[in-house]
């Protein structure tokens, strides 16, 4: 789960890091109250989108006047932002953020995410930081520092010195570092982040460390623990289908291809998508029902697959072993006979009750093609859609 930069940097005050005084805006009405807060006059307008590149594409304003920002609010609120992680459609600006200007001396990146191959906390640190790290990280990746740290230990002197060697701090800053790096890696473990990003972490002009911007990713797995987490999802910014999905215990990611999938297990869904690939096809999503799915559940999942526009046929692969092959064959039939199914749609159905899940696609008279293995299925959908 995603968060607004402006909520990432309220958990980092909560940890005792150093962040711009800031204000979230939600609509014009609170505009003229709340920036009475401020005891500067020049500010930075960021507007609050689930996506980088902001800057670029006009999401980031320096301001030094009241009135000039009274009217810049009012016209990032709801303005369409497309940037190079938006796709095509962009995001509509819902929320802005405006924080007091700093003046910066030196820029940096920081970052810790978890890396799953070694089972350890990664620090990613690099003394070019700012708008183009992507840049940095293909044709400069000598300036990436990585430093890989266990997650139940304190951080070590040596490797907290590798971290921040690329910043080449002062004595004092070097404490200050020290301890926001350390309150970084707490607040991974406390919050279940899977990621946090500073970008860039700065030097003042007054020789402090603080943190301009603040990105934080959280591992979906783990919110039901996090309910302060939970309260900061903001579903404007996700997918409808997935938030729909959600609903539905569904693990539902859209894809760009037209061919829509239905399985049962991850490591299932990945093989389809990959033989549908093999095939010359691609893949409209990435659709895991479960092991115990109910006929409502598969039911909600086919709905949320033709709600897809660009879906010009269903496969639909299952393996029977906690779920039964006769539940998903019924929860299809009453799915397609619901939405008046008009593509083509696959089944290829394997264990538990498979006999009589099969049956009960071929009795419905309904305009289903039985596969006899993965192969077989992924051939018979690509030669339907074409």
């Amino acid at each position: 789960m995603n968060i607004h930069e402006y909520q990432a940097k309220k958990i980092l005050k909560e940890f005792g890091l150093p962040v711009p005084k800031g204000i979230v805006i939600f609509k014009e009405s609170e505009i003229k109250e709340k920036i009475k807060k401020f005891d500067k006059k020049n500010f930075v307008l960021k507007a609050q989108i689930h996506a980088g590149g902001r800057g670029k594409a006009g999401g980031i304003k320096l301001i030094n006047n009241i009135d000039i920002l009274l009217k810049e609010i009012k016209n990032m609120l709801g303005k369409t932002l497309i940037t190079h992680q938006t796709g095509p459609k962009g995001k509509t600006v819902k929320r802005v953020y405006v924080e007091e200007a700093t003046e910066i001396d030196k820029e940096f990146y920081l970052s810790c995410l978890v890396d799953r191959k070694t089972a350890k906390i990664v620090f990613i640190s690099s003394s070019k930081g700012g708008v183009d790290i992507e840049k940095v990280a293909l044709k400069n990746p000598e300036k990436i520092n990585k430093t890989k740290v266990s997650l139940n230990e304190r951080i070590n002197k040596k490797d907290l010195e590798n971290i921040i060697k690329p910043f080449s701090l002062k004595e004092f800053q070097k404490k200050e570092a020290t301890n926001l790096i350390n309150s970084l890696l707490i607040i991974l473990k406390e919050r279940d982040a899977s990621l946090i990003e500073i970008n860039p972490l700065i030097i003042s002009k007054n020789g402090k460390l603080m943190c301009l911007d603040a990105k934080m990713n959280f591992d979906d797995n783990a919110i039901f623990r996090q309910k302060e987490i939970l309260e900061m999802r903001d579903l404007h910014e996700e997918d409808p289908t997935e938030v729909e999905a959600s609903k539905h215990n569904l693990s539902y990611i859209k894809l760009n291809g037209s061919i829509g999938c239905m399985v049962n297990g991850a490591g299932l869904a990945m093989a389809t998508m990959d033989i549908i690939k093999l095939y010359g096809s691609e893949p409209a999503n990435f659709l895991d029902v479960g092991g115990g799915a109910s006929k409502e559940k598969v039911s909600a999942a086919f709905k949320i697959i033709l709600s897809d526009s660009n879906v010009k046929g269903i496969l639909i692969n299952i393996f029977g072993g906690i779920m039964r092959c006769d539940v998903l064959a019924q929860g299809v039939v009453d799915a397609a006979r619901e939405t008046n199914l008009s593509i083509p749609l696959v089944v290829r159905l394997a264990g538990t009750n498979e006999k009589l899940g099969k049956e009960i696609l071929k009795k419905s008279n309904l305009k289903i093609i039985s596969a006899n293995d993965l192969k077989d299925a992924a051939k018979k959908i690509i030669e339907k859609t074409k």
